[in-house]
């Protein structure tokens, strides 16, 4: 444990924190221990007196039966002892997110039957009647606030500075929330293993994880290109396309305009239906938050617009929360992961927006996230401790040296060699011995979850680690099988533990082992030898399909 980084320790502090919140009896030690498998058990005793300590956690009883509170659940149990006869849903609710008189009558008008509320369409003068910099959604007094909030001690830096700094605490909380919002019913560590590993829990729903993953991509594309996002076409059409990758019925849809008629769940609004004013409205939002200087104001106002115009075939909610991010990751000001905000009444003041044109219930909602969350990353920020300016006056370098390591593939031996040789040739004598180790260091601590900062795709980073990590191929037992609807013969190799699914083309059969109009099986059968070195060599060097797969191709045949 001694070599942990302490932006790891901070992680697993708040892995701690996160599980014994959602545990609704609070949890023992032993329960904790079981779900945070790689927390040694004495690491994990450690940290739990520390967080009763310093007052996050609140322990009761003794001994390995003791039982630990998340601290705010403790104090909302105290406050709502008075009003045990009304529903258990309202109480939580009430006591968490605290309502204004205002909001309190959209919640009321809301909780009558559907048949009861009037309907509503989409009312051009919501959105003609805001002027940026003249109307305000916030107050003066809650601009400040929340901007007094949102402070970080990042000073003048480049954009997308302190996001980079938390991405790997932001891709797990935002995708988490905002997809459990949306009903997704991951937990808060199926989502960070999902996320950092790639493992999916046993019987997880496909679609599910899908959304989860759409999340995390669309934040590392706004963290990633945080010098070029905007209230923009291009951000936010891109954001729907990553967001609704796999998820719509016409994959044309994603990072498109909606072009058909579409209905709301459970209300009474009915949304624009003509494309031509959905496109003309959708521009006029862009340019209107655009023009806000305001950053919590132009988010804000992103959270009330987008959704109620409905410009995308779904996914609407989603990418308002994540455009609402926007300002926030520009200005280097701390992000909004709508920690702990409960799905019923999140949708309640969309629903307000929607049906009454009435922003208040959202800005109750708003505000009170934003505090939540900020509150968190002030807390990862203080375990981080002050940020390095030896790292900071060498991030951009940093990056390079490291992601050319991973984009040119290269193995332990290799990428030591070059980062000596480049350290060499460009860093100041008394200061080449820091860098190289912290090159060393950043390199030997990349993993799925963290590698989008360097600017590498998916597919550079899965090629990197089989060179990197020295796999192997194996083929212990014959597993073959021919897809005729891709026309190939699939087969399977061993790297250890890992099955390799790999694959040869009909094409490259017929090319190179004489297969044209015979049986494919017999074909690869009789030159199977050759065909699994090639697979092995492929593997080996790296050229593997998005999905892991070794696929050989005529043209990976030598003539």
């Amino acid at each position: 444990m001694a070599n942990r980084r302490m932006g790891d320790i901070a992680e697993d502090l708040a892995a701690v924190v996160d599980f014994v919140r959602q545990s609704a009896n609070g949890a023992r030690s032993g329960e904790i221990a079981q779900a945070l498998k790689e927390i040694p058990q004495r690491t994990l005793q450690r940290w739990l007196k520390s967080l009763v300590e310093s007052g996050r956690l609140v322990q009761e009883g003794k001994g390995p039966a003791a039982r630990y509170r998340f601290q705010s659940a403790v104090k909302e149990q105290k406050k709502t002892a008075a009003h045990q006869a009304r529903p258990e849903e309202e109480k939580r609710e009430e006591v968490v997110t605290p309502l204004s008189a205002e909001s309190a009558k959209i919640r009321d008008y809301l909780r009558q039957p559907l048949r009861a509320r009037k309907a509503a369409g989409y009312d051009r003068k919501f959105l003609d009647g805001y002027r940026p910099n003249t109307t305000f959604y916030l107050s003066p007094t809650e601009r400040v606030h929340l901007a007094e909030v949102g402070k970080t001690k990042t000073g003048v830096e480049a954009a997308g500075t302190y996001a980079k700094r938390i991405l790997n605490r932001l891709l797990i909380d935002l995708s988490w929330n905002s997809s459990r919002l949306e009903g997704n019913t991951y937990s808060l560590l199926d989502t960070r293993r999902l996320i950092e590993f790639g493992e999916k829990p046993q019987g997880g729903n496909m679609l599910e994880a899908q959304m989860i993953l759409n999340h995390k991509d669309a934040i590392a594309f706004l963290v990633g290109a945080a010098d070029e996002i905007d209230f923009n076409r291009y951000t936010v059409l891109n954001l729907h396309g990553i967001l609704a990758q796999n998820l719509l019925p016409d994959e044309a849809a994603a990072g498109r305009l909606r072009s058909i008629a579409v209905g709301i769940e459970s209300s009474a609004f009915h949304p624009l239906e003509v494309p031509q004013l959905i496109e003309e409205c959708f521009n006029q939002v862009l340019a209107t938050a655009h023009a806000i200087h305001d950053p919590f104001e132009q988010s804000f106002f992103a959270m009330v617009q987008l959704p109620y115009l409905q410009p995308f075939d779904d996914v609407n909610k989603r990418v308002s929360r994540l455009a609402a991010n926007i300002p926030f990751i520009k200005a280097n000001l701390s992000p909004l992961s709508f920690t702990n905000v409960p799905r019923s009444t999140y949708t309640d003041a969309i629903l307000g927006v929607y049906e009454l044109n009435q922003v208040n219930l959202l800005k109750d909602v708003f505000i009170w996230a934003y505090e939540r969350s900020a509150e968190r990353y002030a807390a990862v920020r203080q375990s981080l401790g002050e940020p390095d300016p030896f790292r900071q006056g060498h991030r951009e370098a940093l990056r390079q040296l490291v992601g050319d390591v991973v984009r040119r593939r290269m193995d332990r031996k290799e990428g030591s060699a070059h980062i000596a040789e480049w350290v060499k040739s460009n860093i100041a004598a008394d200061e080449q011995g820091r860098f190289r180790e912290m090159a060393e260091f950043d390199l030997l601590s990349l993993h799925e979850g963290n590698f989008a900062r360097l600017q590498i795709r998916p597919r550079e980073f899965s090629a990197w680690q089989i060179v990197w990590d020295n796999k192997e191929l194996i083929f212990p037992a014959p597993e073959e099988r021919h897809d005729p609807s891709r026309d190939v013969i699939a087969f399977w190799g061993q790297d250890r533990a890992q099955r390799v699914r790999c694959a040869i083309s009909g094409e490259a059969l017929d090319d190179h082992f004489h297969g044209d109009h015979r049986n494919r099986l017999e074909v690869f059968d009789e030159n199977r030898p050759e065909i699994e070195d090639i697979a092995k060599r492929k593997y080996l060097s790296g050229q593997v399909e998005p999905d892991g797969t070794v696929l050989i191709r005529t043209a990976d045949i030598p003539h």
